[in-house]
Protein backbone atom coordinates (compact mmCIF):
# COMPACT_ATOMS: atom_id res chain seq x y z
CA UNK A 1 0.00 0.00 0.00
CA UNK A 2 1.58 3.27 -1.09
CA UNK A 3 1.42 6.49 0.88
CA UNK A 4 -0.99 7.87 -1.72
CA UNK A 5 -3.34 4.90 -1.37
CA UNK A 6 -3.20 5.11 2.42
CA UNK A 7 -4.19 8.78 2.30
CA UNK A 8 -7.07 8.02 -0.09
CA UNK A 9 -8.31 5.15 2.07
CA UNK A 10 -8.84 7.40 5.11
CA UNK A 11 -12.29 8.79 5.82
CA UNK A 12 -12.58 12.03 7.75
CA UNK A 13 -12.21 11.03 11.43
CA UNK A 14 -14.33 12.26 14.30
CA UNK A 15 -11.76 11.56 16.96
CA UNK A 16 -8.21 10.32 17.42
CA UNK A 17 -9.19 6.89 18.73
CA UNK A 18 -11.68 6.36 15.93
CA UNK A 19 -9.08 7.47 13.40
CA UNK A 20 -6.58 5.06 14.91
CA UNK A 21 -8.92 2.11 14.67
CA UNK A 22 -10.01 3.07 11.13
CA UNK A 23 -6.39 3.17 10.00
CA UNK A 24 -5.59 -0.14 11.69
CA UNK A 25 -8.75 -1.79 10.32
CA UNK A 26 -8.03 -0.72 6.75
CA UNK A 27 -4.45 -1.85 7.09
CA UNK A 28 -5.53 -5.28 8.28
CA UNK A 29 -8.06 -5.57 5.43
CA UNK A 30 -5.43 -4.66 2.88
CA UNK A 31 -3.01 -7.20 4.32
CA UNK A 32 -5.68 -9.89 4.24
CA UNK A 33 -6.85 -9.07 0.72
CA UNK A 34 -4.27 -10.21 -1.83
CA UNK A 35 -0.51 -10.29 -1.95
CA UNK A 36 -0.26 -11.29 1.75
CA UNK A 37 3.53 -11.52 1.80
CA UNK A 38 3.94 -8.09 0.22
CA UNK A 39 1.30 -6.56 2.50
CA UNK A 40 2.87 -8.15 5.56
CA UNK A 41 6.21 -6.70 4.52
CA UNK A 42 4.69 -3.24 4.18
CA UNK A 43 3.06 -3.57 7.59
CA UNK A 44 6.37 -4.67 9.12
CA UNK A 45 8.07 -1.68 7.53
CA UNK A 46 5.58 0.65 9.24
CA UNK A 47 6.50 -0.72 12.65
CA UNK A 48 9.36 0.83 14.57
CA UNK A 49 9.68 2.69 17.90
CA UNK A 50 6.17 1.66 18.98
CA UNK A 51 6.92 -2.03 18.52
CA UNK A 52 10.27 -1.93 20.33
CA UNK A 53 8.88 0.21 23.16
CA UNK A 54 5.99 -2.19 23.66
CA UNK A 55 8.30 -5.20 23.67
CA UNK A 56 10.72 -3.50 26.08
CA UNK A 57 7.81 -3.09 28.48
CA UNK A 58 7.90 -6.87 28.98
CA UNK A 59 11.44 -6.94 30.37
CA UNK A 60 12.49 -9.72 32.82
CA UNK A 61 11.18 -7.69 35.75
CA UNK A 62 7.81 -7.38 34.04
CA UNK A 63 7.81 -11.11 33.29
CA UNK A 64 8.44 -11.79 36.99
CA UNK A 65 5.49 -9.57 37.93
CA UNK A 66 3.16 -11.23 35.43
CA UNK A 67 4.35 -14.71 36.46
CA UNK A 68 3.67 -13.93 40.10
CA UNK A 69 0.22 -12.63 39.13
CA UNK A 70 -0.74 -15.90 37.46
CA UNK A 71 0.90 -18.07 40.12
CA UNK A 72 -0.60 -16.21 43.08
CA UNK A 73 -4.07 -15.34 41.77
CA UNK A 74 -4.70 -17.78 38.95
CA UNK A 75 -6.92 -16.44 36.16
CA UNK A 76 -8.67 -13.84 38.32
CA UNK A 77 -6.39 -10.94 37.28
CA UNK A 78 -6.18 -11.91 33.61
CA UNK A 79 -8.45 -8.95 32.76
CA UNK A 80 -5.61 -6.53 33.57
CA UNK A 81 -4.06 -7.22 30.14
CA UNK A 82 -7.15 -5.87 28.37
CA UNK A 83 -7.66 -3.08 30.92
CA UNK A 84 -4.17 -1.63 30.61
CA UNK A 85 -3.95 -1.91 26.81
CA UNK A 86 -5.89 1.25 25.82
CA UNK A 87 -4.38 3.21 28.71
CA UNK A 88 -0.77 2.53 27.77
CA UNK A 89 -1.48 2.85 24.03
CA UNK A 90 -3.02 6.30 24.44
CA UNK A 91 -0.18 7.48 26.68
CA UNK A 92 2.52 6.20 24.32
CA UNK A 93 0.71 7.76 21.35
CA UNK A 94 0.73 11.12 23.10
CA UNK A 95 4.45 10.75 23.82
CA UNK A 96 5.18 9.82 20.20
CA UNK A 97 3.11 12.73 18.89
CA UNK A 98 4.97 15.15 21.18
CA UNK A 99 8.25 13.90 19.75
CA UNK A 100 7.08 14.11 16.13
CA UNK A 101 5.48 17.55 16.37
CA UNK A 102 7.99 19.36 18.60
CA UNK A 103 11.14 17.67 17.33
CA UNK A 104 12.33 17.31 20.93
CA UNK A 105 12.41 14.57 23.52
CA UNK A 106 10.06 14.55 26.49
CA UNK A 107 12.61 16.00 28.93
CA UNK A 108 13.47 18.77 26.46
CA UNK A 109 9.82 19.81 26.29
CA UNK A 110 9.31 19.65 30.06
CA UNK A 111 12.43 21.78 30.51
CA UNK A 112 11.12 24.38 28.07
CA UNK A 113 7.57 24.73 29.38
CA UNK A 114 7.60 23.75 33.07
CA UNK A 115 9.61 24.48 36.24
CA UNK A 116 13.07 22.92 36.05
CA UNK A 117 12.85 21.68 39.65
CA UNK A 118 10.12 19.26 38.58
CA UNK A 119 12.22 18.03 35.69
CA UNK A 120 15.38 17.52 37.73
CA UNK A 121 13.46 15.65 40.43
CA UNK A 122 11.72 13.23 38.09
CA UNK A 123 14.82 12.57 35.98
CA UNK A 124 16.96 11.74 39.02
CA UNK A 125 14.24 9.41 40.33
CA UNK A 126 13.93 7.90 36.84
CA UNK A 127 17.68 7.22 36.77
CA UNK A 128 17.54 5.50 40.16
CA UNK A 129 14.46 3.44 39.30
CA UNK A 130 15.90 2.36 35.96
CA UNK A 131 19.24 1.45 37.51
CA UNK A 132 17.62 -0.81 40.10
CA UNK A 133 15.55 -2.35 37.31
CA UNK A 134 18.65 -2.91 35.17
CA UNK A 135 20.32 -4.72 38.05
CA UNK A 136 17.35 -7.04 38.49
CA UNK A 137 17.10 -7.66 34.74
CA UNK A 138 20.79 -8.47 34.30
CA UNK A 139 20.57 -10.96 37.16
CA UNK A 140 17.45 -12.55 35.66
CA UNK A 141 19.13 -12.95 32.27
CA UNK A 142 22.15 -14.63 33.83
CA UNK A 143 19.95 -16.97 35.89
CA UNK A 144 17.84 -17.85 32.85
CA UNK A 145 20.99 -18.70 30.89
CA UNK A 146 22.15 -20.93 33.75
CA UNK A 147 18.88 -22.82 33.49
CA UNK A 148 19.82 -23.70 29.91
CA UNK A 149 23.56 -24.17 30.56
CA UNK A 150 24.06 -24.87 34.30
CA UNK A 151 27.88 -24.95 34.08
CA UNK A 152 28.14 -21.32 33.01
CA UNK A 153 29.38 -18.93 35.70
CA UNK A 154 26.86 -16.35 36.92
CA UNK A 155 29.62 -13.75 37.17
CA UNK A 156 30.85 -14.33 33.64
CA UNK A 157 27.30 -14.28 32.25
CA UNK A 158 26.29 -11.05 33.92
CA UNK A 159 29.48 -9.34 32.74
CA UNK A 160 28.88 -10.73 29.25
CA UNK A 161 25.36 -9.33 29.02
CA UNK A 162 26.49 -5.96 30.38
CA UNK A 163 29.36 -5.64 27.91
CA UNK A 164 27.26 -6.89 24.99
CA UNK A 165 24.55 -4.33 25.71
CA UNK A 166 27.07 -1.49 25.99
CA UNK A 167 28.81 -2.46 22.75
CA UNK A 168 25.52 -2.50 20.84
CA UNK A 169 24.45 0.88 22.22
CA UNK A 170 27.78 2.68 21.85
CA UNK A 171 29.39 1.23 18.75
CA UNK A 172 26.42 0.28 16.56
CA UNK A 173 24.90 2.87 14.23
CA UNK A 174 21.37 3.90 15.16
CA UNK A 175 20.03 2.56 11.86
CA UNK A 176 21.43 -0.92 12.54
CA UNK A 177 20.61 -0.76 16.24
CA UNK A 178 16.96 0.09 15.53
CA UNK A 179 16.72 -2.95 13.25
CA UNK A 180 18.24 -5.15 15.94
CA UNK A 181 15.70 -3.95 18.52
CA UNK A 182 12.84 -4.40 16.09
CA UNK A 183 13.67 -8.03 15.28
CA UNK A 184 14.43 -8.79 18.91
CA UNK A 185 10.89 -7.71 19.80
CA UNK A 186 9.62 -10.88 18.10
CA UNK A 187 11.03 -12.92 20.98
CA UNK A 188 7.79 -12.09 22.82
CA UNK A 189 6.10 -14.67 20.62
CA UNK A 190 7.82 -17.30 22.77
CA UNK A 191 5.33 -16.53 25.55
CA UNK A 192 2.38 -16.93 23.22
CA UNK A 193 3.75 -20.27 22.00
CA UNK A 194 4.36 -21.47 25.57
CA UNK A 195 0.62 -21.50 26.23
CA UNK A 196 0.16 -24.20 23.56
CA UNK A 197 2.09 -26.65 25.73
CA UNK A 198 -0.25 -26.41 28.73
CA UNK A 199 -3.82 -27.55 29.33
CA UNK A 200 -6.24 -24.62 29.13
CA UNK A 201 -9.90 -24.23 30.02
CA UNK A 202 -11.45 -21.94 27.41
CA UNK A 203 -14.50 -21.12 29.49
CA UNK A 204 -12.42 -20.16 32.51
CA UNK A 205 -10.25 -17.92 30.35
CA UNK A 206 -13.22 -16.10 28.83
CA UNK A 207 -14.77 -15.55 32.25
CA UNK A 208 -11.67 -13.77 33.49
CA UNK A 209 -10.27 -12.13 30.37
CA UNK A 210 -12.39 -8.98 30.51
CA UNK A 211 -14.41 -8.93 33.76
CA UNK A 212 -12.59 -7.57 36.86
CA UNK A 213 -12.33 -9.87 39.88
CA UNK A 214 -11.07 -8.21 43.06
CA UNK A 215 -10.92 -9.13 46.73
CA UNK A 216 -9.23 -5.86 47.78
CA UNK A 217 -6.65 -7.61 49.91
CA UNK A 218 -3.36 -5.84 50.58
CA UNK A 219 -1.38 -8.40 48.55
CA UNK A 220 -3.69 -8.14 45.56
CA UNK A 221 -3.72 -4.33 45.60
CA UNK A 222 0.07 -4.29 45.78
CA UNK A 223 0.34 -6.69 42.84
CA UNK A 224 -2.14 -4.70 40.73
CA UNK A 225 -0.15 -1.54 41.46
CA UNK A 226 2.96 -3.42 40.40
CA UNK A 227 1.36 -4.40 37.10
CA UNK A 228 0.22 -0.83 36.42
CA UNK A 229 3.73 0.42 37.20
CA UNK A 230 5.23 -2.25 34.94
CA UNK A 231 2.96 -1.59 31.96
CA UNK A 232 2.67 2.21 32.21
CA UNK A 233 6.27 3.02 33.09
CA UNK A 234 8.05 6.41 33.04
CA UNK A 235 11.07 5.05 31.15
CA UNK A 236 8.78 4.14 28.24
CA UNK A 237 7.51 7.72 28.03
CA UNK A 238 10.99 9.17 27.61
CA UNK A 239 12.20 6.39 25.30
CA UNK A 240 9.18 6.62 22.97
CA UNK A 241 9.43 10.38 22.51
CA UNK A 242 13.18 10.34 21.91
CA UNK A 243 12.98 7.42 19.49
CA UNK A 244 10.50 9.31 17.34
CA UNK A 245 13.04 12.14 17.20
CA UNK A 246 15.83 9.68 16.35
CA UNK A 247 13.73 8.27 13.50
CA UNK A 248 13.17 11.76 12.09
CA UNK A 249 16.89 12.49 12.26
CA UNK A 250 17.53 9.22 10.44
CA UNK A 251 15.25 10.53 7.66
CA UNK A 252 17.39 13.67 7.31
CA UNK A 253 15.47 16.04 9.60
CA UNK A 254 18.55 17.13 11.47
CA UNK A 255 17.26 20.38 12.99
CA UNK A 256 14.36 21.08 15.34
CA UNK A 257 12.96 23.61 12.89
CA UNK A 258 12.96 21.04 10.08
CA UNK A 259 11.35 18.37 12.26
CA UNK A 260 8.61 20.75 13.41
CA UNK A 261 7.78 22.02 9.92
CA UNK A 262 7.56 18.68 8.13
CA UNK A 263 5.31 16.56 10.38
CA UNK A 264 2.52 15.34 8.10
CA UNK A 265 -0.84 13.72 8.80
CA UNK A 266 0.45 10.57 7.11
CA UNK A 267 3.37 10.38 9.57
CA UNK A 268 0.91 10.69 12.44
CA UNK A 269 -1.23 7.89 10.99
CA UNK A 270 1.74 5.59 10.55
CA UNK A 271 2.87 6.37 14.08
CA UNK A 272 -0.54 5.36 15.44
CA UNK A 273 -0.44 2.02 13.64
CA UNK A 274 3.04 1.45 15.08
CA UNK A 275 2.05 2.43 18.63
CA UNK A 276 -1.19 0.49 18.85
CA UNK A 277 0.40 -2.57 17.24
CA UNK A 278 3.35 -2.44 19.66
CA UNK A 279 1.18 -2.01 22.74
CA UNK A 280 -1.15 -4.78 21.60
CA UNK A 281 1.81 -7.09 21.09
CA UNK A 282 3.12 -6.18 24.55
CA UNK A 283 -0.17 -6.88 26.30
CA UNK A 284 -0.71 -10.05 24.30
CA UNK A 285 2.53 -11.39 25.78
CA UNK A 286 1.43 -10.22 29.24
CA UNK A 287 -1.88 -12.04 28.78
CA UNK A 288 -0.22 -15.32 27.87
CA UNK A 289 2.38 -15.14 30.64
CA UNK A 290 -0.35 -14.75 33.27
CA UNK A 291 -2.39 -17.43 31.48
CA UNK A 292 0.45 -19.96 31.38
CA UNK A 293 1.44 -19.48 35.03
CA UNK A 294 -2.19 -19.62 36.16
CA UNK A 295 -2.80 -22.87 34.26
CA UNK A 296 0.34 -24.54 35.63
CA UNK A 297 1.90 -22.99 38.73
CA UNK A 298 -1.33 -21.85 40.41
CA UNK A 299 -3.01 -25.19 39.85
CA UNK A 300 0.04 -26.98 41.24
CA UNK A 301 0.05 -24.81 44.36
CA UNK A 302 3.25 -22.95 43.45
CA UNK A 303 2.12 -19.47 44.40
CA UNK A 304 5.34 -17.66 45.30
CA UNK A 305 7.47 -16.67 42.28
CA UNK A 306 10.26 -14.19 42.96
CA UNK A 307 11.96 -13.95 39.56
CA UNK A 308 11.31 -14.76 35.92
CA UNK A 309 13.97 -17.49 36.10
CA UNK A 310 12.09 -19.15 38.97
CA UNK A 311 8.94 -19.17 36.85
CA UNK A 312 10.79 -20.83 33.95
CA UNK A 313 12.30 -23.47 36.24
CA UNK A 314 8.92 -24.20 37.84
CA UNK A 315 7.31 -24.68 34.43
CA UNK A 316 9.65 -27.53 33.38
CA UNK A 317 8.05 -30.37 35.42
CA UNK A 318 4.53 -29.00 34.91
CA UNK A 319 4.41 -27.91 31.27
CA UNK A 320 7.29 -29.84 29.75
CA UNK A 321 10.70 -29.14 28.28
CA UNK A 322 9.48 -27.08 25.31
CA UNK A 323 7.47 -24.68 27.48
CA UNK A 324 10.47 -24.31 29.78
CA UNK A 325 12.83 -23.58 26.87
CA UNK A 326 10.52 -21.00 25.31
CA UNK A 327 10.04 -19.22 28.62
CA UNK A 328 13.76 -19.17 29.43
CA UNK A 329 14.79 -18.00 25.96
CA UNK A 330 12.16 -15.29 26.17
CA UNK A 331 13.69 -13.95 29.39
CA UNK A 332 17.11 -13.62 27.76
CA UNK A 333 15.70 -12.06 24.59
CA UNK A 334 13.53 -9.42 26.24
CA UNK A 335 16.37 -8.67 28.64
CA UNK A 336 18.63 -7.84 25.70
CA UNK A 337 15.89 -5.49 24.53
CA UNK A 338 14.73 -4.08 27.86
CA UNK A 339 18.07 -3.30 29.51
CA UNK A 340 19.27 -0.91 26.75
CA UNK A 341 15.89 0.83 26.77
CA UNK A 342 16.10 1.34 30.54
CA UNK A 343 19.62 2.75 30.33
CA UNK A 344 18.89 4.78 27.20
CA UNK A 345 15.71 6.38 28.49
CA UNK A 346 17.46 7.59 31.66
CA UNK A 347 20.27 9.02 29.56
CA UNK A 348 17.88 10.81 27.20
CA UNK A 349 16.11 12.38 30.19
CA UNK A 350 19.25 13.50 32.01
CA UNK A 351 21.01 14.71 28.86
CA UNK A 352 18.09 16.88 27.77
CA UNK A 353 17.62 18.14 31.32
CA UNK A 354 21.19 19.40 31.57
CA UNK A 355 21.62 20.42 27.94
CA UNK A 356 24.11 17.73 26.94
CA UNK A 357 24.43 16.51 23.38
CA UNK A 358 22.46 13.32 23.14
CA UNK A 359 21.20 10.67 20.74
CA UNK A 360 22.12 7.15 19.72
CA UNK A 361 22.74 8.47 16.21
CA UNK A 362 25.78 10.37 17.53
CA UNK A 363 29.24 8.89 17.83
CA UNK A 364 30.67 8.39 21.32
CA UNK A 365 33.11 11.31 20.93
CA UNK A 366 30.22 13.65 20.07
CA UNK A 367 28.02 12.70 23.05
CA UNK A 368 30.33 11.60 25.87
CA UNK A 369 27.94 12.65 28.66
CA UNK A 370 25.00 10.88 27.03
CA UNK A 371 26.88 7.60 26.67
CA UNK A 372 28.50 8.18 30.07
CA UNK A 373 25.07 8.04 31.75
CA UNK A 374 24.31 4.78 29.93
CA UNK A 375 27.63 3.28 31.06
CA UNK A 376 27.18 4.48 34.66
CA UNK A 377 23.64 3.12 34.88
CA UNK A 378 24.73 -0.25 33.48
CA UNK A 379 27.74 -0.53 35.79
CA UNK A 380 25.73 0.35 38.90
CA UNK A 381 23.08 -2.18 37.85
CA UNK A 382 25.82 -4.75 37.39
CA UNK A 383 27.30 -3.96 40.80
CA UNK A 384 23.96 -4.38 42.58
CA UNK A 385 24.18 -8.10 41.83
CA UNK A 386 27.39 -8.39 43.88
CA UNK A 387 26.51 -6.46 47.03
CA UNK A 388 23.77 -8.80 48.22
CA UNK A 389 20.83 -6.70 47.06
CA UNK A 390 17.84 -8.97 46.64
CA UNK A 391 16.27 -8.60 43.15
CA UNK A 392 12.83 -8.31 44.69
CA UNK A 393 13.99 -5.44 46.88
CA UNK A 394 15.49 -3.79 43.81
CA UNK A 395 12.13 -4.01 42.07
CA UNK A 396 10.35 -2.67 45.16
CA UNK A 397 12.65 0.36 45.23
CA UNK A 398 12.04 0.79 41.51
CA UNK A 399 8.28 0.54 42.03
CA UNK A 400 8.33 3.23 44.72
CA UNK A 401 10.35 5.59 42.52
CA UNK A 402 8.06 4.94 39.56
CA UNK A 403 5.01 5.41 41.79
CA UNK A 404 6.23 8.93 42.55
CA UNK A 405 7.42 9.80 39.04
CA UNK A 406 4.72 8.30 36.79
CA UNK A 407 1.72 10.43 37.93
CA UNK A 408 3.71 13.68 37.69
CA UNK A 409 4.99 12.92 34.19
CA UNK A 410 1.59 11.69 33.01
CA UNK A 411 -0.05 14.97 34.05
CA UNK A 412 2.62 16.87 32.11
CA UNK A 413 2.24 14.60 29.05
CA UNK A 414 -1.53 15.07 28.85
CA UNK A 415 -1.23 18.80 29.44
CA UNK A 416 1.50 19.21 26.79
CA UNK A 417 -0.21 17.11 24.14
CA UNK A 418 -3.42 19.11 24.65
CA UNK A 419 -1.69 22.51 24.45
CA UNK A 420 -2.03 24.27 21.09
CA UNK A 421 0.97 26.49 21.82
CA UNK A 422 3.11 23.35 21.93
CA UNK A 423 1.32 21.03 19.51
CA UNK A 424 -0.32 23.41 17.03
CA UNK A 425 -3.17 21.58 15.26
CA UNK A 426 -1.91 18.14 16.41
CA UNK A 427 -3.42 18.32 19.90
CA UNK A 428 -5.43 15.53 21.54
CA UNK A 429 -9.00 14.80 20.61
CA UNK A 430 -11.55 14.89 23.42
CA UNK A 431 -11.55 11.10 23.79
CA UNK A 432 -7.79 10.87 24.00
CA UNK A 433 -7.63 13.67 26.57
CA UNK A 434 -10.29 11.92 28.66
CA UNK A 435 -8.42 8.60 28.54
CA UNK A 436 -5.17 10.41 29.33
CA UNK A 437 -6.58 12.07 32.45
CA UNK A 438 -8.19 8.81 33.55
CA UNK A 439 -4.82 7.07 33.16
CA UNK A 440 -3.12 9.79 35.21
CA UNK A 441 -5.75 9.41 37.94
CA UNK A 442 -5.35 5.62 37.95
CA UNK A 443 -1.58 5.96 38.26
CA UNK A 444 -1.91 8.50 41.10
CA UNK A 445 -4.11 6.06 42.98
CA UNK A 446 -1.71 3.21 42.19
CA UNK A 447 1.30 5.23 43.33
CA UNK A 448 -0.31 6.19 46.63
CA UNK A 449 -1.51 2.61 47.17
CA UNK A 450 1.97 1.19 46.44
CA UNK A 451 3.70 3.47 48.92
CA UNK A 452 0.95 2.93 51.53
CA UNK A 453 1.20 -0.87 51.12
CA UNK A 454 4.95 -0.69 51.78
CA UNK A 455 4.65 1.59 54.81
CA UNK A 456 1.61 0.04 56.51
CA UNK A 457 2.50 -3.20 58.36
Amino acid sequence: MTNENLEKSEKPPTGVLKKTWQTSEKLVKNIAGGYPVKKAGQYWHMLGPGLTTGAADDDPSGIATYSQTGARWGFSLLWLAAFTFPLMAVVQEMCARIGLVTGRGLAGNIKRFYPKKILYTVTVLLFLANTFNIGADLGAMAKATQLLWPNFSFTILIFFFTVLSLILQIFTSYKDYAKYLKWLALVLMSYVLTAFFVHLNGREILQNAFLPHLDFSKDQIFLICGILGTTISPYLFFWQTSQEVEEEILQGKTSIKLRRSETTDLEIKKMRVDIWSGMFFSNLAMFFIILTCAATLFRAGITNISTAAEAAAALRPLAGQYAFLLFAVGIIGVGLLGVPVLAGSASYALSESFGWKQGLYRKFKKARAFYGVIILSMLIGLGLNFIGLDPIKALIYSAVANGIVAPVILVLIVHMSDNKKIMGNKTNGKTVSAVGWITALVMIIAGVATIAALLIP
